[in-house]
């Protein structure tokens, strides 16, 4: 007789913490993540994996080099008025994939706060389902109803999304990150 497997253990690397938020004052699109991935966490900078299309995306949409300095980058979006976040500050996962995101270990990124001192954001990009499923079950039931936002969701820039190729992903993110002037 065989005995049951025992439940797996979180150790102290599972445990992970996402970035503040990149957002000039006056940014109108907000793009969000799940939560940063393994190679971002260690360089300390969002979409850090050399094979996540977020970069040469964003650089094609935006007209600026992805290979240029990471601040370059930043204040691109930011010119931009394109902020960057993730909906999680904090979960428990081990490795980088969003399906091994333990749910009884999330918190939640404070988008009351961030929305009031934003209030030029009037779209929500989600990179990716997993980003967005974690918003509407986690973030939109608190926020006030009365601001109207749009919410736009796209293909995973991340390398484990291989489904669409680049070009089917660059259109749907052009057509996002483009707000009439």
């Amino acid at each position: 007789m065989s005995s049951p497997a025992a439940p797996s253990r979180a150790t102290p690397a599972d445990h992970v913490q996402g970035f503040a938020p990149v957002a000039a004052a006056d940014a109108r699109i907000l793009v969000l993540g799940s939560m940063p991935g393994i190679a971002s966490l260690k360089q300390a900078r969002y979409y850090a994996h050399p094979r996540n299309a977020f970069w040469p995306i964003a650089g094609a949409v935006l007209g600026f080099d992805p290979s240029q300095d990471y601040p370059e980058r930043l204040a691109a979006l930011q010119r931009a008025r394109i902020a960057l976040w993730d909906v999680l500050q904090a979960c428990e996962r081990p490795g980088s994939l969003d399906a091994a995101i333990r749910p009884d270990t999330l918190v939640a990124n404070d988008f009351a706060v961030f929305l009031a001192e934003h209030p030029h954001v009037v779209r929500i990009c989600f990179n990716g389902g997993k980003a967005a499923a974690l918003y509407r079950r986690h973030v939109l039931p608190g926020l006030d109803a009365g601001r109207s936002l749009q919410y736009v969701d796209l293909p995973s820039t991340s390398p484990a999304h291989a489904a669409a190729r680049f070009d089917e992903k660059l259109a749907a993110w052009r057509q996002a990150l483009t707000l009439p002037a």
